[in-house]
């Protein structure tokens, strides 16, 4: 018997998990039309696979129409293929669903044309680390820890490639078996979708030389994390760069400038939806090269939203390469939703005309609150609970999102924080370790 070739329609929830349902090869063409049946209360399932208190119930129906220009199709040298498409979420007469993250990062991505009149650029760099013991210690970013993984890189970094992703690197990071990749950037939707896809196929790539990949937040408290580091930089109408300005703040443009300033703001009220696992806030302390403050950092790893080097000297290759990175985010999030939260925040900054301000060049940690609040800073929320708290009482924020979505959010995780509620913290990080 000759196995039947199917194709996996996909879609990345709340939860960051990729969910969705297979369909025989040969009816593409009628699932980009028609989709396949789906739920609302899938919304509410949680990482850890408990469902969340729903407003749906057992009722309703949907579609999640699956995007031709949107996923992977790889086989592995062990002969596996692995084949799925993202999609949309949409209601039967194919609106879009309001919960559905892709469509809510297609929101955020128009009104920051309609208020600018430009499009984003971005790019998501990934931590991820294998859960075998390492084969050698004291490996930081080492040529050793890199060959001892080299076929994975490499069947990585092709698997990526044979999915229309832009491969750029791939590292031996700090930590016990930990990796950094990174592709090149996409235009609007295509980077969140390239960041799903390469996860999947991280894990995929690990699974097919029989290593296990997790991107989870943190494994062990007294090592390092895994962060989501997300790169921005616009174009006008005509893909002329408009970040760059020799003139500006940090070289910022003056709409850069308004949009970081923007992100900044809502930082601590955004950060439930870009960090949002428990034991994200066990990464985001001070002194971890994370993120601990709504600061500008120019150049410095330290800082929460970064101005980036270039490598170029002519002004136009500059202006082309000018990015900011946003470095408070894991893969516990969905890229859909993280990427709108940061774009929402970063328009309202536009259309309210403000300001980054001065990079920081000092460890802010060793400022009392009230030395911070006289320099508009804040130490950013230490649990998810906190943070989770901070997005419900911002008014702003919440308006940026469909008008369910804030409450089924905060129902989404109060969920999850009860299923480790009762764990201590290195349980907690197993847990997420497993999930992610």
């Amino acid at each position: 018997m000759t196995p039947k070739h199917l194709i996996f329609a996909a879609t990345s929830d709340i939860a960051g998990k990729v969910r969705g349902k297979a369909f025989p090869a040969e009816q593409l063409e009628k699932r980009l039309q028609r989709g396949v049946g789906w739920t609302p209360t899938n919304v509410q399932i949680t990482c850890f696979d408990s469902i969340a208190e729903s407003p749906f119930g057992a009722l309703g129906d949907l579609l999640l129409i699956p995007d031709a220009q949107a996923g992977a199709d790889v086989t592995f040298g062990n002969g596996t293929r692995e084949h799925f498409i993202l999609g949309d979420i949409t209601k039967l007469d194919g609106t879009p669903w309001e919960l559905c993250m892709r469509s809510i990062l297609k929101q955020a991505l128009k009104r920051l044309h309609d208020v600018a009149g430009v499009h984003l650029i971005s790019a998501f760099e990934h931590e991820f680390q294998l859960r075998s013991p390492p084969a050698l210690d004291n490996q930081a970013y080492g040529r050793e820890g890199f060959e001892l993984q080299r076929a994975l890189c490499e069947t990585l970094m092709a698997a990526l490639e044979t999915a229309g992703l832009k491969p750029d690197s791939i590292m031996k990071e700090y930590g016990p078996n930990q990796y950094e990749v990174v592709v090149g950037p996409s235009k609007g939707i295509r980077s969140a979708d390239d960041a799903v896809i390469l996860r999947e196929l991280t894990r995929s790539a690990a699974r097919s030389l029989g290593e296990t990949a997790t991107f989870t937040p943190i494994r062990d408290i007294a090592s390092v994390g895994n962060g989501v580091h997300i790169h921005m930089s616009f174009v006008d109408n005509d893909s002329d760069p408009v970040t760059y300005d020799p003139n500006g703040n940090c070289g910022m443009s003056k709409l850069t400038d308004a949009f970081a300033g923007g992100v900044l703001k809502y930082l601590p009220d955004i950060l439930a939806l870009t960090a949002p696992s428990v034991v994200s806030y066990e990464r985001l302390t001070p002194h971890r090269w994370s993120a601990a403050y709504n600061n500008l950092g120019f150049r410095d790893r330290e800082a929460s939203l970064r101005v980036c080097p270039v490598t170029a000297k002519d002004p136009a290759s500059v202006a082309q390469q000018f990015n900011i990175e946003y470095r408070a985010a894991d893969a516990a999030a969905s890229p859909y939703l993280a990427l709108a939260a940061i774009v929402h925040a970063g328009t309202q900054g536009i259309e309210d005309g403000l300001s980054a301000g001065a990079p920081t060049e000092e460890d802010l940690s060793l400022l009392s609150p009230e030395a911070l609040q006289a320099r508009g800073f804040v130490r950013l929320p230490e649990t998810l609970q906190t943070a989770l708290d901070a997005f419900a009482a911002q008014p702003v924020a919440r308006q940026w999102f469909p008008e369910p979505f804030a409450d089924v959010y905060v129902a989404h995780k109060k969920a999850e924080m009860a299923h480790v509620a009762d764990m201590d913290v290195p349980t907690r990080c197993a847990a997420y370790e497993a999930t992610y």
